[in-house]
């Protein structure tokens, strides 16, 4: 027993020595430790401010030059072209809004569009880079940024909004974004389609039945495959947005005050 209390009371004494040796380093590298084994799985750095889209935030589809339907795509929100005056498919498709072509809404929401995407692509607050294919994995709210172009494929992408209704998410996308057939866009953790912001600095593309979530801002072109369904907007600032049988419905809100 005697022998036993020694060897504590050495150990103690040790420990203590050791500590008065080391400050406070063993606690941060426990601190640390911690830190960095509770780290969500991908994350940005820094938070966003949504952006804001004007006149524009009330179009579903918004195109320079033509708006194409074949069956009956249903947009819940408004239909615009400017500065061209194509549009065919309506009906039988339907639009739950107005249509303007090439007049003074139309040619304000396609002003709106143009400042709304050069905010979107000007980000540069903490930039996480992806690459490639998003499928398959979980993003947190934050700025991303893609050299190249991104896909959907071989998986689903989740975005977790973490418990924030008015978190935001940006994509600047330098080139393409596609999707293949029934991929989708899902969110959790109360995230928004109204707060997700898709820079694609071509074109966009979702394939059949894919379920997408956001607001594509495309420099050029924007098509919907069959059946494919967007809880967004579909804005094509020089080019068109083409529709299969599509249903494309306006957010009900963006950036929700608590």
């Amino acid at each position: 027993m005697l022998r036993t209390n020694t060897n504590r009371l050495e150990l103690k004494s040790t420990s203590e020595s050791s500590l008065r040796r080391n400050g406070t380093a063993p606690v941060l590298i426990c601190c640390l430790l911690t830190l960095v084994l509770t780290l969500p799985y991908q994350y940005a750095t820094a938070s966003e401010l949504p952006v804001a889209l004007g006149t524009a935030g009330t179009y579903a589809v918004l195109t320079g030059q033509t708006a194409t339907s074949s069956g009956q795509s249903i947009l819940l929100g408004n239909l615009g072209v400017s500065p061209g005056s194509a549009v065919t498919g309506f009906p039988p498709g339907v639009v739950l809004g107005k249509i303007n072509v090439a007049n003074t809404a139309s040619a304000a929401a396609q002003r709106d569009l143009t400042t709304a995407y050069n905010d979107a692509k000007g980000r540069s607050t903490a930039p996480v880079a992806v690459s490639g294919n998003l499928g398959g994995r979980t993003l947190t709210p934050g700025l991303y940024k893609s050299t190249s172009g991104l896909a959907i494929s071989s998986g689903n992408l989740t975005l977790d909004a973490k418990g924030n209704a008015n978190a935001v998410f940006i994509f600047q996308i330098a080139s393409t974004l596609t999707t293949t057939s029934g991929r989708k866009v899902i969110l959790t953790g109360k995230a928004q389609a109204a707060n997700i912001f898709w820079q694609v600095g071509s074109s966009a593309t979702l394939g059949t039945t894919t379920d997408f979530k956001g607001n594509i801002l495309a420099l050029t072109s924007i098509s919907l495959a069959t059946g494919a369904t967007l809880e967004g907007r579909a804005f094509a600032r020089n080019g068109s947005v083409t529709m299969q049988n599509n249903d494309i419905t306006v957010p009900s809100s963006a950036h929700r005050r608590k």
